[in-house]
């Protein structure tokens, strides 16, 4: 076993003078391209309007913007426009699915696998006596096997709630063999897409609630995320309060997407997202999924043949639309220990611990405290797999 470095003997190493190696793209994308942040602000500095609150022409221009920003998600998504609305975060939209869907005496199925922004708001309609709700188990890749959700129906199923992809360990699930089995028993399927949209895939269509954000994959901003619901499906608002529409009601407009839109809309971040989709959208990016997919191949690749080092991850960079992300842990050093090695060292810049994650470290055997992560963007390079590589070579010494 490697000597452990005590927190109070760690090497004097400042990150001052290191380039800074961002490799926590699975929490927030950095940075985004220029024409992102050009969006945003000037939205931000010009327009200055707030959406359906007004006649005027920036008013009208701040309707058209978020138009266009549901349009941009829609294609994403493959489904139509009017389908989509757009809240401030996906954790925001979670809680508007999974409380504006499940009534007294429903029972849910949640995963492993899953975040926290669906796990809380289960657990919290469970202990208030509201519904019941089981979760259903991953393997040590963090992949959920269907049949274990079929397994688990009962009568007063109502909700399937999967994370598309894990935020730990970047595996895919197989959302269409999932929502068949929902659909066939009457069930929702409600698909957390937020580490799978911009990842190359329109497989979330197949689900009847789609959630995500703008600010991870996509690399727009935060403050806006979309909810998809299927045709002839709607949810109970979990908000009330202004919508610019039908203002002389006390009640909440009945379609989208103002049911589901509440307040003052987030213009810059919604000009943000379609300067990120149309980024994305130029020929010279196509590559760019591929090649970060290809950087974290090699860096699971390269960690995992270091003694000491423990790689979960090895399905997340196929050629399937999975995001690229890994985990690992250093025999001898607490992910904490080794995340802040990481920096101090290298400049390189990770998460440690849960990952707001926590059921699936059961599965995984690191609920002792948890993992590092790892997840590549498009403006990493293969020098920061080197980065990763020879600081955790240094650690286990």
């Amino acid at each position: 076993m490697p000597t452990r470095i005590e927190s109070t003997t760690m090497p004097a190493f400042s990150s001052s003078n290191l380039p800074r190696r961002y490799l926590d793209n699975a929490a927030t994308s950095w940075p985004k391209p220029e024409s992102v942040w050009r969006a945003w602000e000037q939205t931000a500095r010009e327009n200055g309007a707030v959406a359906g609150r007004g006649g005027y022409h920036e008013a009208v221009a701040a309707d058209a913007l978020l138009a266009q920003a549901r349009g941009a998600f829609a294609d994403l998504l493959a489904v139509p426009a009017d389908r989509i609305a757009l809240p401030a975060s996906a954790t925001i939209g979670l809680n508007q699915a999974i409380h504006g869907l499940l009534r007294p005496g429903d029972h849910a199925i949640a995963t492993a696998a899953d975040h926290n922004a669906t796990l809380r708001p289960l657990h919290h309609l469970a202990c208030q006596g509201k519904i019941e709700f089981t979760v259903v188990p991953c393997d040590d890749r963090g992949w959920v096997d269907p049949q274990t959700i079929a397994d688990a129906w009962r009568p007063a199923t109502r909700l399937v709630s999967l994370s598309h992809a894990s935020n730990v360990t970047g595996t895919v699930q197989d959302a269409a063999a999932v929502a068949t089995i929902t659909r066939e028993r009457g069930g929702v399927t409600l698909l957390d897409a937020s580490q799978s949209l911009g990842q190359g895939s329109a497989a979330e269509a197949i689900a009847d609630i789609v959630v995500a954000p703008a600010h991870k994959w996509l690399l727009g901003m935060h403050g806006i995320a979309v909810v998809f619901l299927r045709e002839g499906l709607m949810l109970d608002p979990l908000l009330q309060g202004g919508t610019g529409l039908v203002s002389e009601s006390f009640e909440m407009p009945a379609g989208l997407p103002e049911r589901l839109e509440v307040g003052t809309a987030d213009l810059p971040a919604a000009a943000a997202l379609v300067a990120a989709i149309e980024w994305w959208a130029a020929p010279e990016h196509r590559g760019l999924l591929a090649a970060c997919r290809q950087l974290a191949r090699d860096c699971r690749d390269r960690l995992a043949a270091i003694s000491g080092v423990r790689v979960w991850g090895g399905d997340m960079a196929g050629d399937e639309g999975g995001p690229p992300i890994l985990s690992f842990v250093v025999e001898g050093f607490s992910p904490v220990e080794t995340a802040a090695l990481l920096e101090q060292i290298a400049g390189v810049q990770v998460r440690a611990g849960f990952h707001c994650a926590a059921a699936i470290h059961q599965c995984l055997g690191t609920a002792a405290a948890g993992t590092v992560r790892v997840a590549f963007g498009p403006f990493n390079t293969s020098d920061d797999v080197d980065a990763v590589v020879t600081t955790v070579e240094a650690i286990v010494g």
